[in-house]
């Protein structure tokens, strides 16, 4: 198969972009694709998700690579042939190109099938919005096929097309969305004294979490807190106002530190409430622990980077966005490594973006020879 049947995958998938959890058509596309290549299983797992399995039916390590199926609720700006069919949906954070790397190793892979263990193609549904890793890894089905080692990448523009990026420890942030209601009582503008406004317990959370996160002594590193949205009361000039809303969003390097800012941030927060008087009520989304890399793992994809003659970075310091390739990486031996784009190439989630096809070899060729050193390991 030679790489422009690849690349004709990869602006198939681009054409027909699907929202997180409904990616029903990508996956059958996926599915048509890889089934040339004879897997010996496919596995659902997850809403949408597939898992091909080329086993060799002897004992050894089971290795697992992942792609993401989904894409944006974002309207592409684009005039390319394969630009986007669906309306306010495009593939501009490079789901596609990342899916299309891992077709080229199916066919790679039934060339060269494992002569012991297993290797497992994994497409997740749903990294977006955080649920999809975490619905895969508590799929009963993906306890058939639980890894030994897992590989993911991302493309990352601004850097030199092609180049891998490596982490040691944290390769990119833990996250989560806060959500804090605060219950008061609703009273006449003229009569304030009749109510309980949320407005001064407002202004206070705000001060003391901004005081909290200036406190750099109580980190190990570095740690972000931003408050994206605030809501109170009613657009009603003759009402004191009852109820309010803050949505935070918590980041940090390290795990340890999310969870001591997220202790810190509760207990300012319902402190605040009950000297207010106002009852409280926390919860989170969008929560992803920190992609932290395996030092067996950087190593395996640092020497596929040398075999391929592919120049490698060490990163100093993580990425503050966050993945949720942090659930596999939560438990089992993994690495999440970056593959540069283009100097040149628009950012992520810009509406410019499209997936630079040029690197889609390389990122073929990296995942394949990680594939051959694992299959050389010994068995315990």
């Amino acid at each position: 198969m030679v790489i422009n049947e690849i690349i004709n995958l990869r602006h198939e998938l681009h054409k027909h972009p699907e929202i997180s959890n409904n990616e029903f058509n990508t996956a059958e596309r996926i599915s048509n694709f890889i089934s040339k290549f004879r897997p010996d299983e496919v596995l659902p797992l997850g809403k949408t998700g597939k898992a091909f399995v080329f086993n060799s039916n002897k004992p050894g390590k089971t290795s697992m690579f992942r792609a993401e199926l989904d894409a944006l609720p974002i309207a592409e700006n684009s005039l390319a042939a394969h630009a986007s069919l669906n309306k306010n949906i495009a593939h501009v954070c490079g789901h596609d190109g990342h899916m299309a790397i891992l077709a080229g190793l199916a066919h790679k892979i039934a060339q060269t099938r494992p002569e012991k263990g297993r290797i497992v193609l994994l497409f997740q549904p749903a990294e977006e919005v955080e649920q999809g890793a975490r619905d895969v890894v508590e799929d009963p089905v993906f306890k058939q096929i639980e890894p030994d080692y897992i590989f993911g990448l991302h493309n990352i523009p601004g850097v030199e097309s092609n180049k891998i990026l490596l982490k040691h420890g944290t390769f990119a942030a833990a996250s989560k969305g806060m959500t804090v209601k605060l219950f008061g009582k609703t009273s006449h503008a003229a009569e304030p004294e009749n109510g309980i406004s949320p407005a001064n317990a407002i202004s206070q959370i705000i001060k003391q979490l901004h005081d909290l996160i200036a406190i750099k002594s109580l980190f190990s590193d570095l740690t972000l807190l931003t408050i994206i949205h605030i809501r109170m009361g009613e657009v009603s000039f003759g009402t004191t106002p009852g109820y309010a809303e803050i949505m935070v969003t918590l980041r940090a390097f390290e795990n340890n530190d999310m969870n001591l800012l997220t202790q810190k941030t509760e207990k300012i927060i319902k402190e605040i409430a009950l000297l207010e008087d106002l009852k409280c009520e926390i919860s989170y989304n969008e929560v992803f622990p920190a992609v932290e890399n395996h030092p067996d793992c950087i190593d395996m994809v640092a020497q596929s980077a040398k075999t391929n003659k592919l120049e490698t970075e060490y990163l100093h310091n993580p990425y503050k966005w966050s993945e949720d390739f942090s659930y596999y990486t939560q438990k089992y031996k993994g690495c999440f490594f970056g593959l540069g784009a283009g100097l040149n190439q628009p950012q992520l989630h810009n509406p410019e973006f499209d997936f630079p096809d040029e690197i889609i070899e390389t990122g073929i060729n990296v995942f394949y020879n990680v594939y051959k050193a694992i299959n050389l390991i010994k068995d315990d």
